[in-house]
């Protein structure tokens, strides 16, 4: 089977973040940078698939070159190719959607496995646009199947899971209730939750097997995307400071602040 697996590069978390003078973005400048962590677990996930069923790994990135890290680390952690729609400018997620659409309709994969958001914006959309684009089923939040019997099978083995005839794709969702299993014909959309593996490291073997792993370049012009921006930011502002905590001698007094003061009770 062929699994597509979009990927997006952003900011390490572990970095001080700082709203850019116009207040529309942020400063590039001393960030640094990594696999988008929901787009990582998606990658282990289709290669826990192809080790279990054969095929191939195919992972796409839209943005500068920059985005050639990004694709060199999910090649080094096994992918067999990759695909690059080289775009400088900022997209909104419908365009972006629209983008790997050409893509799915070239590669024409079984799966489409990606993270279920990006840690930058959290925005939780392209998944679901690129379903409707691409008139694919979809299953959103894929977590941890729970019907292995120990820990060691479950790390081992995917959580998402295909039927016996292979034609459709056995999907455990986080909802608000717990889990809900979901089946869908192939090829679909699945998008990963956070709590579905737990990616594996690059080995040196595969860093060095990355380098010589072809990248194949794509603009949105030569896709036929349009590039219009249908999202403008307004303004970007940082989160409210938390206060101090307040020290009370009683449970009365605690009762006041909370009636008085909070206003929660």
């Amino acid at each position: 089977m062929k699994i597509l697996i979009p990927v997006k590069r952003v900011e390490d978390p572990e970095c001080k973040i700082r709203i850019g003078p116009d207040e529309t973005g942020i400063l590039q400048e001393g960030l640094k940078f990594k696999l988008n962590p929901f787009d990582e677990i998606a990658v282990e996930e289709g290669l826990r698939l192809v080790a279990k069923h054969s095929g191939e790994v195919v992972v796409v990135s839209l943005g500068g070159k920059e985005v050639h890290e990004q694709l060199r680390h999910a090649l080094a952690m096994g992918a067999a190719r990759a695909i690059w729609i080289n775009h400088t400018q900022a997209l909104d997620q419908m365009s972006i959607a629209q983008a790997l659409a050409k893509v799915v309709a070239a590669e024409k994969p079984d799966l489409v496995l990606m993270g279920k958001q990006a840690i930058d914006d959290d925005q939780n959309q392209v998944g679901q646009y690129l379903a409707e684009y691409a008139q694919m089923p979809q299953a959103t939040f894929a977590s941890k199947q729970d019907t292995l019997d120990s820990e060691a099978e479950k790390n081992k083995q995917p959580g998402v899971l295909l039927s016996a005839d292979g034609a459709s794709v056995v999907v455990m969702r986080e909802v608000d209730g717990g889990l809900l299993q979901v089946e869908c014909a192939l090829p679909a959309v699945v998008t990963v939750d956070l709590r579905l593996n737990q990616p594996r490291y690059a080995s040196l073997p595969g860093i060095m097997k990355a380098k010589s792993k072809p990248i194949a370049e794509f603009s949105c012009a030569a896709l036929g995307v349009d590039t219009s921006n249908h999202l403008k930011i307004q303004k970007l502002v940082k989160p409210a400071q938390r206060k101090a905590g307040v020290l009370v001698p009683d449970v009365a007094s605690l009762v006041d602040k909370l009636r008085n003061e909070a206003k929660v009770l």
